[in-house]
């Protein structure tokens, strides 16, 4: 009895099928057809809505196909099916949580392909799915809206951003997070809005204000998936980015064409290849667009300040808050981050971390990292003082563990990084005097610290630490310290390079001709030459793929940048001991007020910069960067390089310490296994299968290593049978070959 009616609910689903073509194709034929069949539909709906917890097995299926047969052709009668819509929201909306599982999940797919054929509106699904979402209890109901949800509101925006859609999901999702702070159910806020921000459908700063509020909820899953937001959200959406990016690198269009060229001519292959160019030229024509001006979350930020100082008090300083010491550091992590990025001022935050600065305290490097993020060169020094002094008392000494000593002075040095002024000369000096230290990771440590106030205080060290930079920058008075609150004059990055190359150039000048020459009438010259001659020069930029001047170890450096200075012109004897005198008294007289006057580029001032000259610097740009990051460069750029959006961890505070650790021996086992290859090849064997991935074809000489034995006897019987004077010439062949570089020769 089950076979047979196993095999009539197969035919009828076949029927339905056969139905479903013959009225795609001929829709007015087959209008009886379909009304015999919606009347059926009519009447198990019927008997649905009396009894929706019912489990009649031939019922249910029935209706399951019917419902799937009409929205299949609902576009085909819409005068029909007018009410057909609203009946499956109606059954859903009602009866969820009493319907076969089944059932369920096929009215729900019936909807979404009627959201597809556009006979319902995004706007009315969501509004049903969405209350569902939050009130079922069932778990594989809920992951299916969610995921139903997710692709209809990335559909709504694919070809153009639906902002009307956007809006009204998004106001739904802010009033769930404000009318019940408690209830867990903003979580789906929390999902959605994260997901549609990490696919770059959402990037505007109304998402940023519903995980705003996400954050200054009560409950405590929904405040760390706020916190989370702020806190990783960019990165995910970079990652996103590239791996969507990265999908189209891989397509060559040269071996597309070969293949094509010597293969069988196919409609498929012709399809493939027209496919190809087209993503290709898409990609191309992304690459020559501006780029979309993706602001970070924390940047679109209505009040900073505002949800700095709400967040501190709520779920930090409050001692009736219920977050545990994990979501407390997350909150305690953004805080910080608000702070040092939008410099804040929120004098009780810096108080807060003095219970917390001892070795014993669980994750103390997390407190010290956000301590560290916290500064920036407007908090006060003697608020921070305090906190530099404990650090040192607390971490650093001779009885500290190495680990915990190298923590305390990287932790000092990412606070002075940001505040130079919270460090007083007294505590500096015992500072730095670990640098002597037996242990690597305190003398690294130490080391950064010293490097860092040779650049941005050396009056605080004694003369022997200060080096020959920092000593000879305090005597010419390049080298001073910074007062509070004192900001960085703006210009032209890289300006003061193409001065000084400019003055070069036109020092070798006035040296070929032997006589010197009007600095002025040079620089009017050179002006009219680069406006006259710019395209030319414009074009030999940095992707024509030519070398870069890059400072050698053993070239002196001139530090000075006096104009005074320069080196004389070549005929020296020429000039009177009277004019050496003047130049001499000149040069004293100007000399305190060269720091003041060069901080100011004259040549940015004085002229306009023509598109060579903006070619050169951009090459002066990346040589002078290519300088600064090789080892042998002097320039302390551990802590000038990072930028203000990068946050600091914890396991960067630890890096120094564990330079010192000693590694036992399985570690060292796995280290050195961790970088071998399990398979290891030649780089032959390698070149060979790179070649046979790509399509390409052996050498001959390859090849005839592969010949069957028998088809190579009758060379080498030849071989044999050569005459001296044969073999000679032969010889001599190979010889002069191997000169000019092969049978080709060298180009």
């Amino acid at each position: 009895m089950g076979k047979r009616k196993v095999g009539a609910l197969e035919k009828v689903d076949a029927d339905l099928s056969n139905l479903q073509y013959k009225i795609r194709r001929d829709p007015q034929s087959y209008r009886d057809d379909f009304l015999n069949q919606y009347n059926q539909y009519e009447t198990f709906r019927e008997l649905l809505l009396q009894n929706p917890a019912t489990t009649d097995d031939n019922g249910i299926v029935s209706l399951k196909e019917l419902i799937d047969f009409v929205a299949h052709v609902a576009e085909c009668y819409p005068t029909i099916t007018a009410r057909y819509p609203e009946d499956l929201l109606q059954i859903l909306s009602l009866h969820h949580e009493e319907l076969e599982i089944e059932l369920r999940d096929k009215i729900v797919g019936s909807l979404v392909l009627l959201r597809n054929k556009d006979i319902i509106d995004s706007s009315t699904l969501l509004n049903t799915l969405f209350p569902i979402v939050i009130s079922t209890r069932s778990k594989s109901l809920r992951t299916l809206l969610f995921s139903k949800i997710l692709s209809d509101i990335r559909a709504s925006n694919a070809k153009t951003t639906n902002h009307k859609l956007n809006r009204t999901i998004q106001t739904v999702l802010y009033n769930l997070l404000t009318s019940d702070r408690e209830s867990s159910k903003g979580m789906w806020a929390v999902k959605i809005t994260r997901d549609l921000w990490t696919k770059q459908i959402w990037s505007d700063a109304k998402s940023v204000d519903i995980m705003k509020q996400a954050s200054l909820g009560d409950n405590e899953k929904v405040v760390t998936g706020g916190v989370r937001f702020f806190l990783g959200g960019d990165k995910e959406r970079q990652e996103a980015a590239e791996e969507s990016s990265g999908d189209d690198d891989n397509i060559d269009m040269n071996k597309l064409r070969h293949q094509v060229g010597i293969n069988k001519k196919t409609k498929k292959k012709e399809r493939e290849l027209r496919n190809a160019a087209a993503t290709v030229k898409r990609k191309e024509r992304k690459k020559n667009e501006p780029h979309p001006l993706n602001f970070s979350a924390l940047h679109l930020l209505h009040d900073p300040q505002g949800l700095a100082e709400t967040l501190f008090s709520k779920h930090v300083q409050n001692s009736k808050s219920k977050l545990s010491l994990e979501s407390k550091l997350l909150v305690l992590q953004l805080v910080s981050r608000l702070v040092g990025l939008h410099k804040l001022t929120v004098i009780s935050l810096y108080s807060y971390f003095l219970k917390y600065l001892t070795p014993r305290q669980a994750s103390v490097t997390s407190f010290l990292a956000c301590l560290a993020q916290a500064t920036h060169n407007l908090v006060p020094p003697d608020v921070l003082e305090p906190l530099v002094q404990k650090i040192a008392n607390e971490f650093v000494s001779e009885a500290a563990a190495s680990e915990v000593a190298a923590a305390g002075l990287n932790a000092i040095r990412e606070i002075c990084v940001r505040q130079p002024l919270a460090m007083s000369d007294t505590l500096l000096q015992d500072l730095v005097m670990y640098r002597k230290s037996k242990d690597k990771g305190v003398m690294m440590a130490a080391k950064g610290l010293l490097s860092l106030y040779r650049e941005v205080g050396a009056g605080l060290l004694k003369k022997r630490d200060r080096g020959k930079d920092a000593a000879m920058g305090l005597r010419s008075g390049e080298l001073r310290e910074r007062r509070y609150g004192e900001e960085e004059v703006g210009g032209i990055e890289g300006i003061e390079l193409l001065e000084k190359w400019k003055e070069e150039e036109r020092r070798k000048k006035r040296e070929e001709q032997g006589l010197p020459t009007d600095a002025a009438t040079d620089e009017e010259e050179d002006e009219a030459e680069d406006w006259k001659n710019w395209e030319v020069e414009e074009d030999d930029s940095d992707d024509s793929g030519g070398w870069i001047n890059v400072e050698s170890d053993g070239e002196d450096i001139n530090i000075s940048d006096s104009e005074d200075e320069k080196e004389p012109p070549a005929k020296k004897a020429k000039l009177s001991s009277e004019a050496l005198a003047e130049d001499a008294e000149k040069e004293n007289k100007t000399k305190p007020e060269q720091p003041e006057v060069n901080k100011i580029s004259k040549l940015a001032t004085t002229r306009i910069l023509t598109p060579a000259d903006l070619a050169k610097l951009q090459e002066l740009r990346l040589a002078n960067s290519v300088t600064s990051s090789m080892p042998s460069s002097k320039r302390a750029q551990a802590f000038a390089g990072r930028h203000a959006d990068d946050p600091l961890t914890a396991a960067e505070i630890e890096a120094p310490g564990l330079l010192g650790k000693k590694k036992t021996k399985e570690e060292k086992i796995a280290m050195a296994k961790a970088d071998r290859e399990e398979h290891h090849q030649s780089t032959t064997a390698r070149r060979k299968e790179k070649k046979l991935a790509e399509g390409k074809s052996t050498t001959n000489k390859e090849k005839a290593r592969k010949k069957n034995f028998l088809m190579t006897l009758g060379k080498a019987k030849g071989k044999q049978k050569r005459s001296l004077v044969e073999m000679r010439k032969t010889l001599k062949g190979h010889i002069e070959r191997q000169k000019k570089g092969g049978r080709r020769g060298n180009r």
